[in-house]
């Protein structure tokens, strides 16, 4: 009886589990950056918040999450007397993770205050966040980003009646956001959007138009408010025609607006959220802006959408990677532990590698969204072609390095106790909503030859570049990448080469987030970690590799600990991954 006792604590000692370490304090890089690049007092008053988030985030937060995610929400059509209903039942954990993201931490609201933080703060505390529960996430970037939309573009009378309800932190009276636009004819085809709009009379709420039509991906299908594209019967056919609404759920009586949830969707990730069917049938709607106008108007809704969809990539990597190392440094197998053998350490670099291109590329794109809303352009354009760069790759990377960390754990993390099988599912959505991967390389093309944003981002990099004082070798890499990248760029862009767009929309996510990982590293000398990730995607993103010249590990080996270790990289050893980088130059 002693002996099987003894067996059994030691089988489960053998099998790791992160549950109740602080995500926050695991990731020592995340405080790091953001004291880097929020300046020291500002860090200082929001680490307590981190720090408090990041312990939730691997305990409370991740039961809901899991709860959540098991018991998805159900529609109730009607009463028991037959009555319409159109309700949402929610299980308890879900709403209890919607009062902490909405209430307690305000990441729908914060951008919304009279005196709000700057964006990286609400991103910070997103990517934490969404390591433990990322359907919420889905609701919270609509919300947020229709507030924007709202405030941009309303009328007065609109933005002082609904403002107030949707930047509320009040989670008895504050309003939800949701955007309804995908049609079945009409998905990355916005110009065969089909749903009518109705000049009417007058209401007491002023919602003069009515909407007929049928919507066909719908998520958050309760929310209070929703943005919709639709064509007014006698506006001009394409995108040429199209107009935004604003589409409350109740009407000024209280009764509800005549639309109806259809049906749910039954959908391999983001479980806990409601997504749904809805058929508009004559629902009142506010016009916002001008007819002709709408799909300009939505895409800056859809653009930070996808932003927040690349904030929300580099979670869940970050998740799948503390999973990883968890699982690595503490479990052992044939006398060392897993992640002192030269195989695994390759395994989780090519995972630790884009988690960290992602994290970089985030925390850049808010420092120049700050910028952009303070009215700089050339911040502006550079925002209009990073925000697709990272929906387009840090999306997709997710997918991988989420199966790769199911993998370091092996059987266990294929059962759905764990985290791993429900973060697979999660990040095989990010490349699919807000536009598929083709349709947002498409517009990182766009974004170059339509709105000359290529030119800004360039000057900006080589501005980084120039202010990073690094070796000259790296330097002269970084450099003669980015120019190649950028012709190449350029010329897929200008000839229309939609073949090619893929492979050099990857080329400029890698070059980018190479010099900004680059920057940063020398920026926190005398640890240079972030100068060998950099170093790390210029040997294997950008420069030519013959797959059959051999490396002796023993090259990288002390990086490669140190890296996976979280112990500071030595300018030495970080410049012993450039590998023939200056060769390159």
């Amino acid at each position: 009886m002693h002996d099987h006792a003894e067996a059994s604590a030691t089988g489960a000692a053998n099998i790791p589990d992160s549950r109740g370490i602080n995500f926050f304090t695991s990731d020592p890089d995340l405080a790091a950056l953001l004291r880097l690049h929020l300046g020291d007092a500002p860090y200082r008053r929001i680490e307590p918040e981190l720090d408090a988030l990041g312990l939730r985030a691997s305990s409370e937060l991740d039961r809901w999450a899991s709860r959540a995610d098991r018991n998805p929400p159900q529609l109730q059509h009607r009463t028991r007397r037959g009555e319409p209903l159109q309700h949402i039942d929610k299980h308890p954990d879900y709403v209890a993770l919607e009062r902490v993201a909405y209430a307690e931490l305000g990441l729908a609201s914060m951008s919304h205050r009279a005196d709000p933080p700057p964006p990286l703060v609400k991103y910070a505390l997103t990517f934490l966040f969404v390591q433990a529960e990322f359907g919420l996430c889905c609701p919270v970037s609509m919300t947020d980003s229709l507030t924007r939309t709202l405030r941009r573009f309303g009328s007065p009378g609109l933005v002082e009646r609904f403002l107030p309800l949707l930047a509320s932190r009040d989670f008895d009276v504050l309003y939800q956001g949701a955007m309804f636009m995908t049609e079945q004819a009409a998905g990355s085809d916005v110009a065969r959007i089909a749903t009518r709009a109705v000049r009417g009379p007058a209401t007491d709420g002023g919602a003069n138009w009515r909407l007929y039509g049928d919507k066909w991906f719908c998520s958050n299908a309760d929310a209070d408010l929703a943005m919709v594209l639709a064509r007014p019967d006698d506006a001009s056919p394409g995108i040429k025609g199209l107009a935004l609404f604003l589409l409350p759920k109740t009407l000024p009586d209280g009764s509800r607006n005549h639309y109806r949830i259809i049906r749910l969707k039954d959908k391999l990730g983001s479980r806990s959220m409601a997504s749904g069917e809805i058929s508009l049938e004559g629902a009142h709607a506010h016009l916002i802006g001008e007819v002709g106008r709408g799909f300009q108007q939505m895409a800056d809704m859809i653009n930070m959408s996808r932003l927040s969809n690349g904030v929300r990539a580099a979670g869940l990597m970050r998740r799948a990677m503390t999973e990883a190392l968890h699982v690595a440094r503490h479990r052992e197998a044939f006398g060392r532990k897993l992640v002192d053998m030269p195989l695994m350490q390759r395994q989780l670099l090519k995972m630790l590698v884009p988690a960290e291109q992602a994290r970089s590329m985030f925390m850049r794109i808010a420092l120049l969204l700050a910028q952009a809303d303070a009215g700089d352009e050339s911040a502006a354009r550079c925002v209009r072609i990073l925000t697709p760069l990272i929906k387009f790759r840090a999306c997709r990377d997710a997918r991988r390095v989420a199966g790769d960390a199911m993998e370091v754990r092996g059987g266990t993390g294929y059962i759905e106790e764990w985290s791993d099988a429900r973060v697979v599912r999660d990040a095989h959505l990010g490349s699919i909503w807000e536009g598929t991967s083709n349709i947002v390389a498409l517009d990182i093309a766009r974004a170059v030859k339509r709105e000359q944003a290529l030119g800004p981002l360039r000057a900006f990099l080589r501005e980084t570049l120039a202010g990073a004082a690094l070796p000259d070798s790296s330097a002269a890499a970084f450099a003669h990448a980015l120019a190649r990248v950028c012709d190449t760029m350029s010329a897929v862009a200008e000839q229309g080469d939609d073949a090619q767009v893929r492979q050099a929309g990857s080329a400029l996510y890698h070059v980018t987030t190479a010099i900004l990982m680059a920057s940063e590293g020398m920026r926190l000398a005398p640890d240079y970690r972030r100068l060998a990730l950099a170093h790390l995607v210029l040997r294997h993103k950008l420069l030519p590799v013959d797959p059959l010249a051999l490396r002796e590990h023993a090259d990288d080996a002390d990086a490669f600990a140190a890296l996976l270790n979280d112990r500071p990289v030595s300018l030495q050893a970080a410049m012993r991954l450039a590998g023939g980088a200056g060769a390159a130059a």
